[in-house]
């Protein structure tokens, strides 16, 4: 294990092994045997660019003997900064094959991030595009390497200007060093909305066994084709099934630049897409645009939703809108996924964001002093399993707080489990509201509000309030006509929510500040309300 990664203790690896969830894959061999079995079967397609399972494997190889021919070795960090383009697996895997580690970054990244992944990483190499939706790259690399003394080279998908050209690396034939199946395969950002990231070391072994099972629930196989509407460095379009386990399952992965319906919903009517994931709040674009649209969403079979909690009344138009089974996911970066069925009741899919995919999956709700609750009853979620990491890379004294002495990954995750084992996301633990000693889980009160007809969208956060602690803020995207402050409330109350529950203040807004993968930023709202209330302060005194 590269140092500064905890790794499963032995007697949990030896039966994660014995059981056959680990098989002694690694992802430069999964592609070898795939190019070997699919041949001349389309891998990717990207706008009018079709690549074969040969054609990708061949090209890896190259770019591979081109990364060694540079001094990249195993186990040295590359921060990988690529937009849906098909160099983003070329780059990978031929990283996969030598050994070395991709640290997966966002195109929304800009200087603050991108500095701090490559220092902390001590990153021997950056590779960006050279524009992407009007952004260069290569002058935020200037950036970087200003402030990276360590830095030893920047590669540039496209124009290169003063820096190395990807297509110029590949290389001929070379001997690539020794991967084994237990070494970190990359490092991937976690998902918190406050401070830094962590990086979360994947293995070869624990993604892949994530894979093979997302590819067998979402039961794709060689006729699939995926959809990747959002930025497929993230965890969730990368893996769940993603268009890793696309290609594990031998399908085709069909490239987005964007996510909006005018240039998704052409694309899935054109290349025949089988299945594609979304956010809730793209979700909720796509629900609202289709039904002013003529185009044949008739081969789509699925339509994931994850990231966050979808409201039980947007997951209920799903299947009228888009002729397809809705397929709720909720997991995280850090290992455990859960999914409803493909089989499942409705009432399952619309109400529950799925349950554990490995039996090897365990979890624990338990309360605020750790103790576990009663089933039913709401807690914070607590796992540990055969692709959930034991700790993030570099970070002892924060894994010593975010996991618990045997093991399991606190997730800051308040959930309650049903009858049937099956997950009902309530929202963050600190995204529960503690009004006056009354908690509100934010989630909650959201779901409500956008069943109002008025409402597009909701997000409910806390604001500072001198006698209760905390009070509750609404903010809302309306439809069309903005609902009033105190429809809402009447709205609220007529719906039977309990008074401490109806937001003290409803905000109207076009638009919710998001992170880089489209969730709705909560710490900018909070920060929005708290300046908006002190601003009023200031203009009374």
């Amino acid at each position: 294990m590269l140092t500064g990664c905890p790794a499963w203790p032995k007697e949990f690896a030896d039966k994660y092994r014995k059981e056959g969830c680990w098989r002694g894959e690694t992802f430069g061999g999964m592609l070898r045997e795939r190019a070997d079995k699919h041949g001349s079967r389309i891998a990717i397609t990207c706008e009018d660019t079709h690549l074969s399972y040969k054609e990708l494997d061949e090209r890896v190889d190259l770019l591979a003997a081109g990364f060694l021919r540079l001094g990249i070795q195993k186990e040295d960090r590359v921060v990988v900064q690529l937009p849906n383009i098909i160099e983003f697996f070329e780059v990978c895997f031929a990283l996969f094959r030598i050994g070395a580690l991709p640290v997966f970054a966002l195109p929304s990244h800009r200087h603050s991030e991108i500095t701090y992944f490559c220092e902390f990483s001590d990153a021997a190499a950056y590779v960006i595009p050279d524009v992407h939706s009007g952004f260069d790259y290569r002058r935020l690399a200037r950036e970087v390497c200003d402030k990276v003394q360590g830095l030893r080279h920047v590669i540039v998908a496209g124009d290169s200007e003063e820096f190395k050209a990807l297509r110029d690396l590949q290389a001929g034939p070379a001997g690539y060093p020794e991967v084994s199946p237990g070494d970190v395969a990359f490092l991937q950002l976690s998902g918190g909305s406050t401070g830094r990231s962590k990086l979360i070391p994947r293995t070869h072994d624990d993604y892949i066994y994530s894979l093979r099972l997302s590819a067998d629930i979402c039961r794709l196989d060689h006729d699939s084709v995926y959809l990747a509407a959002l930025p497929i460095a993230h965890n969730y379009p990368l893996s769940s099934p993603g268009v890793l386990g696309t290609l594990y399952a031998g399908g085709r992965v069909v490239l987005a630049q964007g996510s909006s319906p005018d240039e998704t919903f052409p694309l899935i009517e054109r290349e025949r897409a089988t299945i594609t994931a979304l956010v809730p709040p793209l979700a909720l674009i796509w629900l609202e645009a289709a039904s002013s649209r003529r185009n044949d969403f008739s081969s789509l079979q699925v339509l994931q939703v994850g990231g966050a909690k979808f409201s039980a009344e947007a997951a209920g138009r799903v299947k009228s809108v888009f002729g397809c089974t809705l397929q709720q996911v909720y997991g995280m970066a850090e290992g455990l996924v859960n999914y409803t069925r493909l089989d499942d009741p409705e009432e399952i899919i619309i109400s529950t964001q799925g349950r554990p995919m490995s039996p090897f999956d365990e979890i624990k709700v338990v309360d605020e002093n750790g103790c576990e609750v009663e089933p039913g009853q709401t807690g914070e979620l607590l796992t540990r399993g055969p692709y959930t990491i034991r700790g993030y890379y570099k970070a002892e004294e924060h894994n010593a707080k975010a996991f618990t002495a045997d093991g399991f990954y606190r997730t800051g995750d308040l959930v309650k489990v049903n009858s049937s084992g099956y997950l009902i996301v309530e929202g963050r633990s600190k995204d529960q509201i503690n009004r006056g000693g009354e908690k509100v889980a934010a989630e909650e009160v959201e779901n409500h509000l956008l069943a109002h007809p008025s409402v597009h969208d909701a997000a409910v956060v806390s604001m500072p309030d001198k006698f209760l602690g905390e009070r509750t803020c609404a903010y809302i995207i309306p439809r069309s006509t903005p609902p009033a402050a105190a429809e809402i409330k009447v709205f609220l109350r007529e719906r039977g929510l309990a008074a401490y529950k109806i937001p003290d203040r409803v905000e109207i807004v076009e638009a919710f500040p998001q992170t880089g993968v489209g969730k709705v930023s909560k710490k900018a709202l909070r920060e929005a309300i708290v300046e908006k209330m002190m601003s009023a302060a200031d203009a009374r005194q």
